[in-house]
């Protein structure tokens, strides 16, 4: 990571509240400027209004789940170019392909490392490969 991480927008949206202060947590340690919300909707309406650079998206979540979270995002011109990292508790290659396909650009499975969590973060940005180092 580099020098300018407090120029770098993150939303974290996730509805568990304990999930979301552990990121939020990592991510001002390592000084980006982070926005979270526990609530879908409000989460979209987040990334409308800030734009961020990165998304960290939780794939179960009530009222819309985020693959649809990542769609209706993506549908939008204005912000088809911020990077969705999918986090998930469940690891299965089906809901890994679907994220892919509803333009999530990362998936990373629960508990999160965060060692892996900002090499993701850096790949996203960097359009790196994931899997190398």
């Amino acid at each position: 990571m580099g020098d300018n991480n407090s120029e770098i927008k993150i939303l974290i949206v996730d509805d568990d509240p304990t999930q979301v202060k552990l990121l939020d947590g990592i991510l001002n340690e390592h000084e980006f400027k982070v926005f979270t919300s526990n609530e879908a909707d409000q989460g979209l309406q987040m990334a409308m209004d800030h734009c961020p650079d990165v998304l960290i998206l939780d794939v179960m979540m009530p009222v819309i789940n985020g693959f649809n979270f990542c769609q209706l995002l993506k549908n939008e011109e204005k912000q088809r170019a911020i990077k969705v990292i999918m986090v998930t508790a469940r690891d299965d290659l089906e809901d890994i392909k679907i994220g892919l396909q509803m333009g999530a650009d990362a998936y990373l499975t629960k508990p999160i490392n965060t060692k892996e969590l900002l090499k993701t973060i850096n790949c996203v940005l960097t359009g790196a490969a994931q899997g190398e180092d």
